[in-house]
């Protein structure tokens, strides 16, 4: 029950209402004085409504601009004094998988792995909270100094939360969720590869500004497609049904794309069970090409509407290279070159389609009827046709049983358009009973998510990325691609550790029963009632699912996770004024590292801080009475003891790794520590050395 306003009536914002109905345009949003968002006048524009000439103003330019734009610019750029910590007991193959799930707010871990990853991600897709006034967004603190960076995002202690709620107050502004996904978008680019792609989910209540920013932050000259996928009709609706979303498709470089003669294509959906049944009848009849087609006929004639593969019926006619369909053999669009054709029976030139031929010369044309993928007429007065096969044909066919390997045959593609059509329940009913309970309300699909990114990676293995990682899906997605094609994609996904508890408070209707049920599945569990439990739960069902299926021989099979979580960084802080340093702290001041920090837990600082891939192999061993780290086969070996020996230095420097790093206060002296130098200039010279 609503309480009164005990108050007069707002007199401001009832005029502010009134003039936002006669002149929208006028309409716009500035920061209070307590930084909030806030409608506002723009007066320059409502002076020009009610002119009859050109009102002069400022400069006019093509721009979107938004109060907290700048401090969102800031913030993508300021540093952090954090880290990423392993976590082995909540990972899956810790020691061997090239996955990464990263706990904690991703504009913070955006920043951590940009030397790790910068320029090496091949797909990004991300599925962002929409901004409808009740999701939970990210609320960064922005601030004009580093200092204050420092201080107000909670680096120098932990009361800091950056999570608040889009209320139905403030959710109507656009100003919080760009100042949000700007700085986030900014990071994403710089990681991505010159020939890499991002794709980025959003609805109708941000699509228009969210491609304005990106087209800012990615150039509109990288815009590839704006998908559409419906996701079901609803029939509730007062006036039009929006069950669709819409996914945006940038390129890091389009140019670099064409310069490439990058083709995106698909295998034409139902194509490779067509194939499996040629290859079977093959082995029943052999070469006998009539019999295959008349049972191949049969086995189209009996497919139910449904099944995709009814929709290439034509391709029921068989020769030595496989099913095959008659195509047009005229230029398209009309214009095509003229020149003779003569028929193999009669010997006189075959009619000229009206669009002209469609190979640009005789000498091609040639090849194609020596190919054996030109059908003559009965005679010169009909033009040939085409064959088009279902497995393309690029050289001579000979009869033959033995295809090879049926997961390497190529078979006959098609570009995508830009509808998707997948109804949500399916992802729902999928999700449930892979977790056991309803624990989410709209994930999205994984195996649509996984045609699209097969569809765009063309083949090619690459390092994919979800930053926004929510239910898994993306996760899931890539495990199905890889062991369906073969390829080896490691994913990194970021997913904030939300209470549930907390959002339970605000979740209304079936957001609330859905929550509930989390909270109680995870209670169930012994888990921590935070979303990111969740998607580690569905992270090892999905990859436990997809192992035990039946895989291409070329994929590694790695399902499994690293966890990391964002923390703050390893090292005490020792920088103090003089006059707030007394005799005690000093002393304290001789550690500093934090007494809670493990040797693994600075192995990784380092690694970020060097730039190293975070997702190497780490081992650990004991070497002249210490604990020693090693990564990636002498890539960087690491000793992280309190005290340290010359001998362990001279064992260290006869491994000859790449790198070495060690503890500075492990060192009893200068002395010892020109000596250590020493050791490794004779021993190892060409080892890079380092202390922390």
């Amino acid at each position: 029950m609503d309480k009164l306003n005990m108050h007069s009536p707002d007199l401001t914002e009832r005029n502010i209402d009134r003039i936002a109905d006669l002149f929208p345009t006028v309409m716009t949003e500035r920061l209070d004085d307590d930084g909030n968002p806030v409608r506002a006048i723009d007066f320059d524009l409502l002076r020009q409504e009610l002119s009859d000439h050109v009102v002069e103003g400022p400069q006019e330019r093509y721009q979107l601009d938004w109060p907290g734009k700048r401090a969102a610019l800031f913030a993508a750029n300021a540093p952090i004094a954090k880290t990423l910590r392993p976590v082995r007991e909540e990972s899956v193959d810790f020691d061997t998988t090239k996955n990464l799930f990263i706990e904690g707010d991703n504009l913070d871990a955006l920043k951590l792995i940009q030397e790790s990853y910068l320029g090496k991600v091949k797909l990004i897709y991300i599925d962002p909270p929409y901004n409808t006034g009740k999701d939970l967004v990210y609320k960064d603190d922005f601030a004009e100094t580093a200092a204050e960076y420092y201080s107000k995002s909670g680096q120098t202690n932990q009361d800091g939360e950056r999570l608040v709620a889009n209320t139905e107050a403030n959710g109507r502004f656009h100003s919080d969720w760009l100042s949000m996904m700007l700085p986030r978008l900014k990071l994403a680019r710089s990681l991505l590869a010159e020939d890499g792609v991002i794709l980025m989910s959003i609805d109708d209540g941000e699509q228009a500004s969210f491609r304005r920013i990106a087209d800012e932050v990615l150039g509109e000259r990288n815009f590839l497609a704006q998908l559409v996928w419906e996701k079901g009709r609803k029939n509730d609706a007062k006036f039009f049904s929006t069950g669709h979303e819409y996914v945006l498709v940038y390129a890091k470089s389009k140019s670099l794309l064409r310069e490439q003669d990058t083709l995106w294509r698909e295998e034409k959906p139902g194509a490779r069970e067509i194939w499996d049944e040629y290859v079977r009848l093959r082995e029943v009849h052999g070469a006998d090409d009539a019999a295959v087609e008349r049972d191949i006929s049969t086995w189209f004639a009996g497919l139910p509407k449904s099944e995709p593969a009814k929709k290439w019926s034509r391709y029921r006619r068989i020769d030595a290279a496989g099913p095959w369909r008659d195509r047009d053999i005229s230029w398209p669009g009309g214009d095509g070159p003229q020149y003779d054709v003569p028929h193999p029976t009669t010997g006189q030139p075959c009619k000229v389609p009206d669009g002209g031929w469609r190979y640009s010369d005789p000498d091609e044309m040639q090849r194609q009827i020596q190919l054996g993928l030109v059908m003559f007429r009965e005679d010169h007065t009909e033009p040939p046709f085409r064959k088009a096969h279902l497995r393309p044909v690029t050289g001579q066919v000979e009869a033959s049983t033995d295809d090879g390997d049926i997961e390497d045959v190529e078979l006959a593609t098609q570009v995508r358009g830009t509808y998707i059509y997948k109804q949500s329940q399916v992802a729902v009913k999928h999700l449930r009973e892979l977790m056991g309970a309803k624990v989410f309300n709209n994930p999205k699909d994984h195996v649509e998510l996984s045609r699209l990114f097969e569809y765009v990676l063309a083949g090619a293995d690459g390092i994919v990325m979800d930053f926004f990682a929510g239910s898994g899906s993306t996760a899931e997605a890539v495990f199905e691609l890889c062991s369906r094609t073969g390829q080896n994609c490691p994913v990194v996904l970021v997913q904030l550790p939300e209470n549930l508890v907390e959002n339970l408070v605000s979740a209304t209707g079936a957001a609330k029963t859905t929550i509930s049920n989390a909270i109680k599945h995870l209670e169930h569990l012994g888990k921590p009632t935070l979303i990111s439990e969740l998607t580690k739960l569905r992270l090892g069902a999905a990859g436990e699912r997809v192992a035990a299926e039946s895989a291409n021989m070329k994929w590694d099979r790695d399902v499994g996770f690293r966890v990391l979580k964002v923390d703050t960084t390893n090292f005490t802080d020792v920088l103090k004024s003089p006059d707030e340093t007394g005799q005690q702290a000093l002393t304290e001041l001789l550690a500093s590292v934090k007494p809670d920090r493990s040797g693994e837990d600075l192995l990784f600082e380092v690694l970020l801080n060097w730039g190293l891939d975070i997702s190497l192999p780490v081992s650990s061993e004991t070497l002249a009475g210490f604990e020693l780290f090693t990564v990636a086969d002498d890539a960087l070996v690491a000793c992280f003891e309190r005290v340290l020996s010359l001998e362990l230095v001279g064992a260290v420097a006869r491994l000859e790794p790449l790198r070495a790093v060690f503890r500075d206060s492990g060192f009893a002296s200068d002395a010892a520590r020109i000596n250590a130098e020493q050791i490794f200039a004779e021993v190892s010279p060409s080892t890079d050395v380092k202390v922390i």
